[in-house]
């Protein structure tokens, strides 16, 4: 007789990935002539946070789209940056980008009622901490959740992993 068939839902950031877009893109910062004298920057501001600086608003979110094409290129959702607002610090404008990782107790709650509401039957679902467990007899049934989740617009970067 089989068990029960599982996997989690989950929502993590490859941080080696967002590095090496966050060096590619102060790479072309440094070389464009566009960013010439307009004091543009971006660095690292903690584990989970992106830090930009540029003389004028516009300059900060030019030095955003390179941010974000180069994270496209890296396969990286940009479902996971979190962008703030440019806020004048002394002379210079700076942009705060926080990296989403994790999926909250309402979102978890969101993604259960809607396998449970639009699911196949005979589904259940599990939050463990940051993460969403579904179990089904049926492996069909699992794949079934899967396409159904990735057809829903939600504003997470959502993974399946450890699928048993």
């Amino acid at each position: 007789m089989a068990g029960e068939s599982s996997f989690d839902i989950v929502s993590k950031v490859n941080h080696q990935e967002v590095d090496n877009a966050l060096n590619q893109a102060a790479k072309e910062i440094g070389t464009r002539f566009d960013f010439r004298g307009v004091g543009a920057s971006i660095a690292w501001s903690g584990d989970h946070a992106v830090e930009i600086k540029a003389s004028s608003e516009e300059r900060a979110k030019a030095v955003l789209d390179v941010f974000k094409e180069k994270l496209v290129k890296r396969t990286v959702s940009l479902k996971v940056l979190d962008v703030g607002e440019p806020k004048l610090s002394g002379k210079e404008y700076r942009l705060h980008v926080d990296l989403k990782e994790g999926i909250s107790q309402d979102d978890a709650k969101k993604i259960g009622k809607i396998i449970r509401d639009e699911g196949p039957k005979g589904i259940r679902t599990q939050v463990q901490g940051d993460e969403l467990r579904v179990f089904s007899k049926k492996k069909d049934e699992l794949q079934a959740v899967q396409s159904l989740i990735k057809g829903k617009d939600l504003d997470l970067a959502l993974q399946f992993v450890n699928y048993r």
